[in-house]
């Protein structure tokens, strides 16, 4: 009954847990938008202000964002693989956020320090909101597959237990099998009958 008790509890945290990322990963996104279209406004007009024009004044404050989620992205596969992240995916990161900070204090700089820093808060915005995007990803796959391993374990040590009792010479029974691993006897009833050794029971 512990067992079962212990069971539900953990269900129970896992549909918490997928609502809290779900509904997180939502406002981040919604977040994120915001931010990015703002920054992107600022951005631009930065570059127009300083001479550019045309399809040029439209893609350069593209490639500022591009490199931080390039970079972004390198290093959340390297996490997800489990290799070191390349020296270079961090340089090009931080210079990406360097550079739309700057863009956006640029925009607001001519209304003072208070300008500044209202202009460049949708730039934090939106590399903080997309950091903790990547991280919830990150984790949420590395804490997936554990479960079902843990399951599958279960099983084939009960399947080896079993056929040990068989080797030598006293079987247990499926009440006994499903006491020791705390399972049903429905379970340990499959159990015994995937080890190829069916007792009469």
């Amino acid at each position: 009954m512990r067992r079962l008790a212990d069971e539900d509890g953990r269900k129970e945290e896992q549909k918490a847990d997928r609502f809290i990322r779900g509904t997180t990963k939502l406002v981040v996104c919604g977040v994120a938008v915001i931010a990015a279209i703002v920054s992107y406004r600022h951005a631009y007009a930065v570059v127009t202000e300083y001479g550019e024009s045309g399809a040029t004044a439209i893609m350069i404050p593209l490639t500022i964002d591009g490199l931080v989620y390039a970079a972004s992205m390198v290093i959340l596969h390297s996490a997800r693989v489990g290799v070191k992240s390349p020296p270079l995916a961090w340089i090009l990161l931080w210079l990406g956020i360097a550079a739309t900070l700057a863009a956006n204090i640029a925009h607001g700089w001519q209304n003072g320090l208070v300008g500044s820093i209202v202009a460049a808060w949708p730039a934090v915005a939106l590399v903080g909101c997309y950091e903790m995007l990547m991280w919830l990803v990150r984790t949420s796959s590395s804490a997936a597959p554990q479960e079902p391993a843990a399951v599958v374990d279960t099983d084939q040590e009960a399947i080896r237990a079993y056929r040990e009792s068989v080797r030598i010479g006293s079987p247990l029974s499926e009440r006994k099998l499903a006491e020791r691993y705390g399972k049903s006897r429905r379970w340990s009833r499959a159990i015994i009958e995937k080890s190829g050794n069916q007792e009469e029971l």
